[in-house]
C-alpha cells in the first residue's frame, strides 16, 4: 500500500474519496462507486505487494515505505495545530480555529493508527444537524439563527486512544433511615445509621481520550459515544477527502483522563447497588486498575467554525451517529426579560393566586 495518490478511479482515473452514505470509494468526476478493498485490488500490483508486509502493534503500528509519500502535514499560523491530508488539499483555512493554513512539508513519524471508525454521515447532514441544535435552543440572538453565520465545515478523523483494563473497587458510605409519625401532640423522628461498604471488578473496552490537545476534552466528550461495532482497520483510503487530525497528547499522556473517567465509573456503578435508604454519602473510595493497554484510533468528526459579532465559536458533530454539541451565543435581552418574567410569576405565587392567574392570561 503506496500513499493516497494511489487510490485512482480506474474509470477515469481521477482521484476517488471515501463516501460515508455508502461506504464506498467513490469517483467525483464520473460517480462510479468502489468498495474499499476492491479499488485496492484495482489498482497497482505494488500496492497489494507491500499492503502484505503490514505488520500491526497495539497502540498504533509503524508507517511502512512509501505508505506517506503524498501525506502533508499543514500547520495553522494562529492556533498551530497540525492536521493531515494529501498534496491536493484545498483547504486553506484551520477546522480549530478559522484561520490560515499553509503546507508544512511531507508527513513523517508518529505511530500508525490501529482502527478508524469512517464517516457515516456527510457534510449535509452535519449542517442539517446544526440548523436543527440551533432552533431548538432558547436564548439564541435572532440573527444568529436566521443568518449564516458557518464559515468552515470540515470532516475531521480525530485521534482518540482507547484504553482496555480491569478495574478493582471498593467504596464505604454512610447510610441513614429514618421513620417518622405523630404521637400526641409530638412528631416523632427515629433515625438509623449504618456503614455499608461495597466492592466489585468492572471490565472497560476502548475508553476513548482524545489525542488532540486543540479539541476540548468536554466537546469530544459531548459527542460522545462512538461505537466500535464499526471500526475496521486501518486503511489510508478511509482518509481520501477528509483531513486526519495529528496527535499531539500520546497514550501515557493521556491514562490520566482514561484513570479518571474508569474512576468515575466504577464509583458511580457501586453507588447504584446502595439503596433502600433515606439518605447515602460517601466516605471513602479506593479504585485500583491493572492490565491495561491501549490502542490508537481514528474517530469521524463534522467540525463546524462560526464567527458572530467578533467571537468564534466551534462546533463538533460525530460523524458516525450524528450526536452535536458547541457553544452558542446568548441573547442577552432574552433572557434577562425571561428572568424578569420569572421573578414575576413567582411573586404572585406567593402573594396571591388571582395576581397569578390574571399574569398568565
Amino acid at each position: 500500500m503506496s500513499g493516497l495518490e494511489q487510490f485512482k478511479c480506474p474509470a477515469c482515473g481521477g482521484s476517488v474519496e471515501f463516501n460515508p452514505g455508502t461506504q464506498k470509494m467513490k469517483c467525483p468526476y464520473c460517480d462510479s462507486e468502489f468498495d474499499v478493498e476492491a479499488i485496492k485490488e484495482l489498482n497497482s500490483k505494488e500496492s497489494r505487494n507491500q499492503e502484505d508486509n503490514v505488520s500491526w502493534e497495539a497502540a498504533g503500528g509503524q508507517w511502512q515505505e512509501g505508505e506517506t509519500e503524498s501525506m502533508r502535514v499543514y500547520v495553522c499560523e494562529s492556533c498551530a495545530g497540525e492536521i493531515i491530508g494529501d498534496e491536493n488539499l484545498g483547504s486553506t483555512t484551520c477546522p480549530y480555529c478559522g484561520n490560515k493554513v499553509v503546507m508544512k512539508g511531507q508527513f513523517s513519524g508518529d505511530l500508525k493508527p490501529d482502527y478508524v471508525i469512517p464517516f457515516k454521515l456527510d457534510k449535509k447532514q452535519a449542517m442539517s444537524n446544526f440548523e436543527k441544535f440551533v432552533t431548538e435552543r432558547k436564548y439564541v440572538p435572532k440573527t444568529f439563527k436566521s443568518e449564516k453565520h458557518i464559515e468552515e465545515i470540515k470532516g475531521v478523523y480525530v485521534p482518540f486512544w482507547l484504553f482496555d483494563g480491569d478495574a478493582d473497587g471498593e467504596m464505604s458510605f454512610d447510610a441513614e433511615k429514618k421513620k417518622s409519625w405523630i404521637e400526641g401532640d409530638y412528631e416523632c423522628t427515629e433515625t438509623e445509621r449504618y456503614n455499608v461498604t461495597r466492592s466489585g471488578n468492572v471490565t472497560f473496552k476502548n475508553i476513548p481520550v482524545d489525542g488532540s490537545e486543540k479539541l476540548a476534552d468536554d466537546l469530544m466528550e459531548s459527542i460522545e459515544p462512538f461505537h466500535f461495532k464499526d471500526a475496521v482497520d486501518f486503511e489510508t483510503a478511509y482518509l481520501a477527502g477528509y483531513l486526519a487530525d495529528k496527535y499531539d497528547v500520546d497514550d501515557k499522556a493521556s491514562e490520566a483522563r482514561a484513570n479518571e473517567r474508569i474512576k468515575y465509573s466504577v464509583e458511580e456503578a457501586l453507588g447504584n447497588t446502595v439503596k433502600g435508604y433515606s439518605s447515602v454519602d460517601s466516605r471513602s473510595s479506593s479504585i485500583s486498575i491493572k492490565g491495561g493497554k491501549a490502542k490508537y484510533a481514528l474517530y469521524p468528526v463534522w467540525l463546524l467554525s462560526a464567527t458572530y459579532k467578533g467571537t468564534a465559536y466551534t462546533f463538533a458533530m460525530n460523524g458516525q451517529t450524528g450526536k452535536f454539541a458547541g457553544d452558542l451565543p446568548v441573547d442577552n435581552m432574552g433572557l434577562c426579560k425571561y428572568f424578569g418574567v420569572s421573578a414575576l410569576v413567582w411573586t404572585a405565587l406567593l402573594y396571591g393566586g388571582c395576581m397569578l392567574i390574571k399574569f398568565l392570561v
